[in-house]
């Protein structure tokens, strides 16, 4: 197992952005993605359904927080809406918001299925929806969501999040070529394994064990190294990448 190297310095890459980053409550990808866009510059806001854990990250960071279920289209607008006022416009959106779960296709009930999707897809077309309306009419902005190498890949008990980020990929293809002319760029990362303490909650000790093994440097990568490429996409060192969904992962083939 090789040891995770000691983050980058920062270099001003998101200098003067303004960026949102949703689902980012917590000590996860979407907390630490949004850490490492002030550490690049940018002024931030972060949204999450979770009300306790979203304002003691706000308050962690010093940004704002605002409560948001992107399975409500209602509670997007309204999100969209004050993020933009209280920015001033919006170059940047991170698309973090996912749910997971474990069940084989033979026992998955309706109500399983339908959850993982509603958050996982069609919350990040709803987020994409409204952001689109408001950056077609700024003339520019960009947007990264966050897909899985399991749009990619199989595994038992993963078809339903599966299914969503495959859906995220095709999202992000399909809405990158509609939003290239308007001056809007829209790409994804593809993680594999990121470790975190929301992940160690939900995921037995085994598979967890199972899973690092797949991975070339016999480790989980850290939250950072994801979000480090994801400030990658919403910089300016990425201008001519639209409609790509870039591997963040040493997974074997």
């Amino acid at each position: 197992m090789s040891a995770a190297p000691t983050p980058p310095p920062a270099h001003g890459l998101l200098a003067g952005k303004r960026v949102l980053v949703t689902a980012a409550a917590g000590s996860g990808i979407g907390s630490t993605t949004a850490r490492r866009c002030l550490d690049e510059g940018a002024r931030v806001i972060i949204a999450d359904k979770h009300e306790r854990r979203l304002a003691e990250t706000a308050a962690d960071l010093g940004v704002t927080g605002i409560v948001c279920d992107v399975t409500d289209e209602a509670s997007v607008q309204a999100m969209v809406d004050r993020a933009w006022a209280a920015l001033g416009g919006i170059d940047v959106l991170i698309n973090n918001a996912g749910l997971g779960g474990t069940a084989e296709v033979h026992e998955m009930t309706d109500e399983q299925w339908s959850l993982v999707l509603d958050v996982t897809l069609t919350g990040t077309f709803r987020v994409t929806r409204a952001m689109l309306r408001r950056m077609y009419d700024q003339g520019a902005g960009v947007i990264v969501n966050n897909a899985s190498v399991l749009g990619w890949r199989a595994q038992v008990g993963q078809a339903h999040y599966a299914a969503a980020k495959a859906g995220v990929m095709a999202l992000t293809r399909c809405s990158a070529v509609e939003a290239a002319p308007r001056g809007v760029r829209i790409n994804a990362v593809a993680p594999s394994l990121a470790m975190h303490a929301n992940l160690a909650k939900v995921t037995s000790d085994e598979l967890l064990a199972e899973l690092t093994s797949r991975e070339a440097f016999g480790r989980a990568a850290e939250p950072w190294e994801i979000a480090t490429v994801m400030v990658f996409l919403a910089s300016d060192y990425s201008t001519y990448m639209t409609g790509e969904v870039v591997s963040v992962s040493s997974q074997r083939a």
